[in-house]
């Protein structure tokens, strides 16, 4: 499978709340790093994330891809994501954000999936109270703390 056919695969199990679908394109050790909901090993927990966790919150996603690159072991593409808030404090709300997905590639299948976007623009159009958004911001400062390749940015 091609680049473009797998980020059109991709984003149409998202879009489609087919969590098979979505794992289907995973190694059986295939990693989704979600950047909300954590990390998720193999395809049936990529499968559990999708339909109990996406769904569970939100609806009506859409995920469109843009100007995709490869080498072959690893993918970039940049996109444009939304939903609808059901949760309860904000309900109804409707959410667009976009960022840049990194894909390590085996084969025809993905080894690693991780993102990187502004979770602020997220959570202010969601209406989060500044004290929930510290308390993720402080998890993903903490995060980059533990990385190695982060070592001497945190040092001087």
């Amino acid at each position: 499978m091609d680049l473009a056919a797998m980020l059109k695969e991709f984003s149409a199990a998202v879009e489609k709340g087919d969590g098979r679908r979505l794992g289907a394109l995973f190694t059986a050790d295939g990693v989704y790093h979600d950047t909300f909901y954590g990390e998720f090993k193999g395809p049936g927990a990529i499968r559990e994330m999708l339909e109990g966790r996406f769904y569970r919150d939100a609806e009506k996603f859409l995920w469109d891809f843009f100007d995709p690159v490869s080498d072959g072991k690893t993918a970039y593409a940049k996109w444009a994501f939304s939903y609808t808030s059901k949760m309860p404090q904000n309900a109804g709300r409707r959410v667009a954000f976009e960022g840049v997905s990194q894909f390590d590639l085996a084969g025809e299948k993905i080894r690693h999936y991780g993102e990187v976007f502004s979770s602020g623009a997220a959570f202010v159009q969601l209406g989060l109270e500044p004290a929930k958004m510290e308390k993720v911001f402080r998890r993903q400062v903490d995060s980059l703390r533990g990385q190695a390749r982060f070592a001497r940015h945190f040092s001087g």
